[in-house]
């Protein structure tokens, strides 16, 4: 199983993921279009050009699912329950198509689960970076986490 269980975690455990992902143009429609977003600064090349960007920016909401997703596989993957809530989210640069994005994750707080003594919560901070290395996301996401099954 690749996602740690809740006592494998320990506050300020980093991860820089491997994987990467090239965002593309079809991408972001794809995911606007989806998510009943019309907004044309997402879909519309011809409008997009009069902005400030020039060109259309990449759903804020995709890149922040993008971040978190990259960092599933060392993880989450499997040992997760449910995330719990996102906070601090900011996007300090926008991400366009062609960007190559990758993420970090750091763990910053740990606590039982008052309701749940089979589970704990850890809290992680994700940081998602395009390819000249700028920081383009942040979040903080809590996740409800399985303990190490007991025979």
């Amino acid at each position: 199983m690749a996602g740690k269980y809740f006592e494998q975690f320990e506050i300020g455990q980093k991860f820089v993921h491997e994987v990467r992902r090239t965002v593309t143009d079809m991408d972001n429609i794809l995911f606007s279009t989806l998510t009943h977003n019309p907004a044309a600064i997402h879909i519309d090349h011809e409008y997009a050009k009069t902005t400030e960007f020039g060109r259309p920016l990449i759903n804020s909401i995709f890149t922040l699912g993008l971040i978190v997703g990259l960092s599933v596989q060392e993880t989450t993957l499997g040992t997760t329950v449910g995330n719990l809530g996102w906070e601090e989210v900011a996007f300090p640069k926008p991400v366009f198509a062609g960007d190559t994005i990758r993420a970090e994750t750091t763990v910053v707080a740990l606590r039982d689960s008052k309701s749940r003594p089979q589970q704990g919560i850890v809290t992680f901070e994700h940081r998602g970076y395009n390819q000249r290395n700028e920081l383009i996301a942040t979040c903080k996401r809590a996740a409800l986490m399985l303990r190490v099954p007991r025979p």
